[in-house]
């Protein structure tokens, strides 16, 4: 059974690496458009195009099944774009006038702190771009990721953010119990936290999510308050032209022991709710948040 799994594995790497080599012969803007569309036309084909369906309804009850599937399929070739913009990562961070910058006070003021501090963002837009950039401005980042069954995939994926980060200090860990370890020894030497907060955590607990009781992590939380780091909102918005909006938003504190984590974290809900909302075509809507 492993070695089937394996080959599978292997052979969907190498039909990707194919794909990669074929798209290399065009533009950017032409082999992301290839890519975007083909993942569509695959997305419609599979569970996750209901799943994100289902997810879309419960978020916006009153919109039409026309609005609905706008939106679905926009997220699929969002999808599409990360997929392709992951290979070249590096280069797509440190291409001039790509990115714009909202709320860089927020940054200046973390740095005369001097203090490590959570940046939390979610599933939407190109989300693999918040470590590289947080790095590239001069913060040290420990990042928590969901590894890929895919072990091919999953070390592609890993090589090419790592590639991404110009500091030897940052760093990516996958999720567990030594990633446990290696984010609290990062604290512990003044490095910072960034984490995707929006998709369901088996071991978590139920929060308010649009109306809905949602397993939810709130770990970082109790790190946030044992340290008393700040927790900065970082929203991530993808523009026309497939450029980008990075806005650091007002920090918010959790060291009042009136508030608990589950009231922190719904605080935080309703900040990611209005984001989801105001842009339904950047998010992630194929993960199946709603249990």
């Amino acid at each position: 059974m492993k070695l089937l799994i394996f080959i599978r594995h292997f052979i969907e790497f190498f039909l990707f690496k194919i794909i990669l080599l074929i798209l290399n012969l065009f533009s950017k803007s032409l082999s992301s458009k290839i890519i975007r569309n083909f993942l569509l036309f695959l997305g419609k084909f599979s569970k996750y195009h209901i799943i994100a369906k289902n997810n879309c309804k419960i978020v916006f009850p009153n919109l039409s099944d026309d609005a609905i599937i706008k939106i679905i399929n926009n997220s699929w070739k969002n999808l599409g774009n990360n997929l392709f913009e992951l290979t070249y990562l590096k280069k797509l961070i440190n291409q001039k006038n790509l990115i714009e910058f909202e709320g860089l006070e927020v940054l200046e003021k973390i740095k005369k702190k001097a203090a490590p501090v959570i940046f939390f963002s979610i599933h939407a837009s190109n989300w693999e771009i918040c470590v590289p950039i947080l790095d590239q401005k001069g913060f040290n980042i420990g990042a928590i990721y969901r590894h890929i069954n895919n072990k091919f995939f999953d070390k592609y994926i890993y090589k090419k953010r790592n590639e991404a980060l110009n500091s030897k200090y940052s760093f990516y860990t996958p999720k567990g119990k030594i990633s446990a370890k290696e984010i609290l020894n990062g604290v512990n030497n003044n490095k910072n936290i960034f984490l995707l907060v929006d998709q369901k955590d088996s071991a978590g607990v139920f929060i308010d999510f649009f109306g809905n009781k949602v397993k939810t992590q709130i770990g970082f939380l109790k790190i946030a308050r044992k340290y008393n780091l700040q927790l900065i909102p970082m929203r991530n918005i993808r523009l026309p032209n497939n450029k980008f909006k990075i806005t650091f938003e007002k920090p918010l504190e959790h060291n009042n022991n009136l508030i608990s984590d589950e009231e922190k974290m719904l605080e935080i809900n309703n900040i990611i709710e209005k984001w989801i909302k105001e842009n339904p075509e950047n998010w992630f809507w194929q993960h199946k948040r709603f249990n």
